[in-house]
């Protein structure tokens, strides 16, 4: 059988948020190649159809791409298939593309340059759950708000969670390190992974570490393989750390009519060594855009508003709730609203979490950046971006977890036309270079995919970049594993 070689680079690369625009040329692969990977999978687990394959060829970035090589799905049940398939990968230099929900917004699971992307909705079950040990042991394309669902009858806890937390699945968050707001109290998601079954490039079956909390024999590969973004192994099965599960919560919904006061309420609350699971800030634009999109009764002529979540023992809620609400008052909170029932802590959630798509209203595009900076540059930060979008033009709202530094704007604009997509790729240049300038850098949850990677430079060092270029050459010396990500 004739090698498949990757010589082709990416034919365009533009920006087009929800708008994604594919082409993909009329190319399949030989009768042998898909003969040979229907006898791995069996021939309901595969699309090798233009059509079909076009659903599965772009995620929630804005990047537009003209596929010159063969793609095809593939959908593994099992581990063996997987280190099959990527034998097979492996011998013909196909690439290797690993994919969950397809919700990254960096072009994390985009198949830049063709090959076979492997798609792991068949493999989403949990298959252990261990009271005993706080673990649970799962495949990954299980969906994390059916884990946070199943591990609650345990009275145990998951935290790590994104906003898209009914379809984001476990292996995507182990790909990308993702947090959500609760990382400020419980980290993020490389602070649950205990030990992981990977395939290599040569399809190679291993397991990174033990199945116990504690372990430092030898090199830390679960580490290097959470946030690697599928360019070094691929990720069959997952050991999690499980947690007890809080005994009550609240959340508290605190509106300013400075930005600098919500930060300085954020800063007085750590102060006094209160530790809420969640502290995330939205500005003036977001409550609004939100209030049109689902009406809640947010008050839209406030500047911004921290969404607080305490938790823990029911004993010490008053405590904290009462110690919260004193400290933002004292930092001239103008509005303060206590949920009173779990409906009112759902209500004051769906609004956070309907942010995204209520900037859909705005303008056709949509784009949500990511980035992370030290606590203390929060307001700088934030009115830095402000500039940005006055500067270029582009209608910029501001969200983000401010407990972890982790700021998302979104970007509402028109990419269809081409001076807009350059005034906000000078943007987006100018957004990471004041976050590294500010002690931060490009990403905090969102990873680096294609999107980032040429941005790189502004946040590493030459050596350092030159260090995990070697790392990659070990475990993928032909270039195989979600190739044009990352490096």
């Amino acid at each position: 059988m004739a090698k498949y070689r990757n010589t082709n680079p990416v034919l365009t690369r533009g920006y087009v948020g929800y708008y994604n625009f594919c082409m993909i040329k009329d190319l399949t692969f030989d009768k042998s190649t898909i003969t040979s990977l229907k006898k791995i999978v069996g021939s309901n687990n595969i699309i090798t159809d233009k059509e079909g394959v076009y659903a599965y060829t772009f995620d929630c970035s804005h990047t537009e791409s003209n596929y010159n090589n063969p793609v095809m799905v593939v959908f593994p049940e099992n581990t063996k298939q997987v280190s099959d398939i990527v034998k097979f990968a492996h011998a013909n230099n196909l690439p290797v593309i690993p994919r969950g929900a397809g919700t990254n917004h960096a072009g994390g699971c985009m198949p830049l340059h063709g090959g076979i992307i492997l798609h792991f909705s068949k493999m989403n079950k949990i298959l252990d759950i261990n009271p005993g040990d706080l673990t649970c042991r799962v495949q990954p394309g299980v969906v994390i708000g059916d884990l946070q669902k199943a591990v609650d009858k345990f009275a145990l806890y998951y935290p790590p969670d994104p906003s898209n937390l009914a379809v984001s699945t476990v292996g995507g968050g182990i790909a990308l390190s993702s947090g959500g707001p609760r990382t400020f109290k419980y980290g993020s998601v490389k602070d649950y992974v205990i030990n992981l079954e990977i395939v290599l490039a040569d399809g190679t079956i291993l397991h990174t570490g033990s199945n116990t909390a504690k372990n430092v024999t030898g090199l830390n590969l679960t580490q290097l393989i959470v946030g690697s973004e599928g360019t070094l192994a691929i990720v069959t099965e997952a050991l999690m750390r499980l947690i007890p599960k809080p005994e009550a919560k609240n959340v508290l919904l605190v509106y300013f009519n400075t930005l600098d006061e919500a930060v300085n309420s954020v800063t007085s609350i750590l102060n006094h060594h209160l530790v809420p699971s969640v502290v995330d800030i939205i500005d003036k634009k977001t409550i609004n855009t939100i209030e049109d999109f689902m009406p809640t009764g947010l008050l839209c002529d406030k500047e911004a508003a921290l969404l607080i979540e305490i938790d823990g023992d029911t004993a010490s809620l008053p405590y904290q709730q009462e110690k919260i609400i004193s400290l933002c008052k004292d930092n001239n909170a103008a509005h303060i609203v206590c949920a009173r029932n779990k409906q009112e802590q759902e209500k004051i959630w769906m609004a956070r979490r309907s942010a995204f798509a209520a900037c859909a209203k705005l303008a056709p595009n949509v784009i949500t950046e990511d980035v992370v900076v030290p606590r203390s540059k929060i307001s700088e930060l934030s009115k830095g971006i402000e500039k940005l979008g006055e500067k270029y033009g582009i209608i910029t709202l501001i969200m983000g977890h401010i407990g972890d530094g982790n700021i998302h704007p979104n970007f509402a604009l028109d990419l269809r036309d081409s001076d807009t997509r350059l005034r906000f790729e000078k943007l987006k240049k100018e957004l990471f270079e004041l976050a590294v300038s500010l002690g931060g850098t490009l990403s905090g949850e969102h990873g680096i995919g294609c999107q980032k990677a040429r941005y790189l430079n502004l946040a590493l060092s030459t050596e350092t970049l030159d260090i995990m270029k070697k790392i990659k050459k070990v475990f993928d010396p032909d270039n195989i594993m979600n190739p044009g990500k990352f490096l």
